[in-house]
C-alpha cells in the first residue's frame, strides 16, 4: 500500500466521524492534551531565550542549562531525591525504562545472575530485560501476580536469592491501576541480597499517589511527562547515588552523562510547568480524579450488564484508573463506536492494540482471551468534569447494547 493511500485512509476515517455533539478524552494512558499554561511555558525556549545547547558556554546555552537544572530540582523535590545529580532526563518513559534495565545489566554483565520482573510490567521493561538479559547470559523470570495484579510477598521471597542482580516492579500498573507495595518488596529483596538493584516504573504513579524514593527504598525510578499532561518527549530516570549504570547510547557530550544528544529544552520547561500544576494542589487534584473515577465505575456497573472489573477496587487502585471488560463485545469495535459518539478510550493493552494481541497484563491476572479482548481503559483527569462522566454513562450503555446485538460473541 502506498503512503498516499495510507494518508487517504486516515482522512476517510476522520471524515466518517463527523462532529460529535460532545468530546471526552479518556485515553490518557497513551497520550493526552497539554494545558495552555504548559504550552506557554515552552514557547519562549523556541526563540526568545534558552534556545542554545545546554552544554555550550554562551548565554543561550546557560539559559538552557538553567531551565534543565530548575526542572531537575523540582522533580527531585517531588520524589524526595537528594538533588539534581540523581535525576536523568531522557526523551520518554520508555527510554528511561530501557536505560534502567539495560544500563544495569550492562554494568552487571560479569555477574550473569538472575533478573526478576513482574508479569504485568510495561513492555518497555519486559522486552529489554528478556532480550538483552538473555543475550548477556542472565536468567530472566516473570514473577506471577494474583487476580488483582498484586505480587504476593511470600511468592516474591521464594523467587529471591543472592544471584538476583536486578528487580523491576511497578508502583502502579499502567493498565489495571494496581498500587503495589513496592516498599515491602524492596525490603525482602535487600534482606536477601543487599547489592540487588531495585527499579520501579512510576510513570502511572507520579502525580497520582505520594512518592518518596527513600521511603520506597528503590534504586531506580521512572517518570513520564505525558502522564501528567506534560508534553511528549520527556522522560525521567531517578538514579540513586552510587548505583552503577552503563550508558546504552553513545554520541556527543551533553549535560546528561547517561543520555547523549541535545536536550529538548522547550519540552523540559513544559514538563516543569506540568509538575507545578500537578503538585500545587496535589491532594485536591487526586481527590477529583478519584471522585470522577468512582462515579464512572459505579455508573458502568449499575447500567451495563455482564461487565468484569480488571484490577482491585477502592484505595488499592490508582485514583484515575477504570479498566473493565465488556463481555460479548470486541474491545476494538467498542473503541470505534465510542469514538463516533465523541468518547475516546483505549482497548486492551495500549502497546499491542493495533496488532490485536490480548493484553499480557490481563492474561497474567487470569482473564481469558475473549475477556481481555473486551477490555476498555478509561483514565480520569483533574480536567474532566462531572458532565463528561454523565455524558459517557449516557452513551456507553447504548454503544455496548448496539454492538452486542450484532456481535458474533454470544452469551452462552
Amino acid at each position: 500500500m502506498s503512503n498516499k493511500s495510507l494518508v487517504e485512509k486516515v482522512r476517510e476515517l476522520l471524515r466518517s466521524h463527523g462532529r460529535p455533539s460532545r468530546e471526552v478524552y479518556f485515553d490518557l494512558e497513551n497520550s493526552g492534551w497539554v494545558p495552555r499554561e504548559v504550552v506557554e511555558a515552552m514557547i519562549p525556549y523556541y526563540y526568545e531565550r534558552g534556545f542554545g545547547h545546554p552544554s555550550i558556554t554562551h548565554k543561550p546555552g546557560w539559559e538552557a542549562l538553567e531551565a534543565v537544572y530548575e526542572a531537575k530540582e523540582l522533580v527531585a523535590e517531588t520524589i524526595g531525591a537528594k538533588g539534581i545529580e540523581e535525576i536523568v532526563f531522557t526523551h520518554s518513559g520508555t527510554e528511561a525504562n530501557n536505560l534502567a534495565i539495560m544500563g544495569t545489566l550492562l554494568a552487571s554483565r560479569n555477574k550473569r545472575g538472575r533478573v526478576l520482573v513482574s508479569s504485568i510490567e510495561h513492555l518497555s521493561v519486559i522486552f529489554p530485560a528478556e532480550k538483552l538479559g538473555e543475550r548477556l547470559g542472565f536468567r530472566v523470570t516473570r514473577i506471577p501476580v494474583d487476580g488483582e495484579g498484586f505480587v504476593d510477598p511470600e511468592v516474591f521471597k521464594a523467587y529471591m536469592d543472592r544471584d538476583v542482580v536486578l528487580v523491576s516492579v511497578q508502583v502502579v500498573n499502567h493498565e489495571i491501576g494496581t498500587i503495589q507495595d513496592v516498599r515491602e518488596l524492596v525490603g525482602i529483596a535487600k534482606d536477601v541480597n543487599p547489592d540487588v538493584v531495585f527499579h520501579t516504573d512510576a510513570a502511572d504513579a507520579y502525580g497520582k499517589i505520594p512518592l518518596d524514593v527513600d521511603r520506597l527504598g528503590v534504586d531506580l525510578l521512572t517518570i513520564s511527562s505525558h502522564k501528567i499532561h506534560g508534553p511528549r518527549g520527556v522522560g525521567v530516570l531517578y538514579v540513586r547515588e552510587g548505583v552503577k549504570l552503563e550508558p546504552i547510547l553513545y554520541g556527543q557530550l551533553s549535560s546528561e552523562k547517561m543520555w547523549p544528544g541535545v536536550e529538548n529544552v522547550p519540552a523540559i520547561a513544559g514538563f516543569k510547568k506540568a509538575v507545578e500544576l500537578a503538585f500545587n494542589d496535589f491532594e485536591g487534584n487526586v481527590a477529583k480524579m478519584k471522585s470522577l473515577r468512582d462515579r464512572l465505575l459505579k455508573g458502568i456497573l449499575d447500567h451495563v450488564p455482564d461487565v468484569l472489573v480488571n484490577g482491585p477496587l477502592g484505595n488499592r487502585r490508582a485514583p484515575d484508573n477504570v479498566n473493565v471488560s465488556f463481555l460479548y463485545v470486541e474491545g476494538e469495535a467498542l473503541t470505534v463506536e465510542l469514538s463516533l459518539r465523541g468518547i475516546y478510550v483505549s482497548s486492551g493493552s495500549a502497546c499491542t492494540s493495533r496488532v490485536l494481541e490480548p493484553s499480557h497484563v490481563l492474561l497474567a491476572i487470569g482473564r481469558r482471551h475473549e475477556e481481555a479482548h473486551g477490555s476498555i481503559l478509561f483514565k480520569t483527569s483533574r480536567y474532566h468534569t462531572l458532565e463528561d462522566i454523565e455524558y459517557t454513562l449516557e452513551q456507553l450503555p447504548q454503544a455496548v447494547e448496539r454492538l452486542r446485538r450484532i456481535s458474533s460473541l454470544k452469551k452462552q
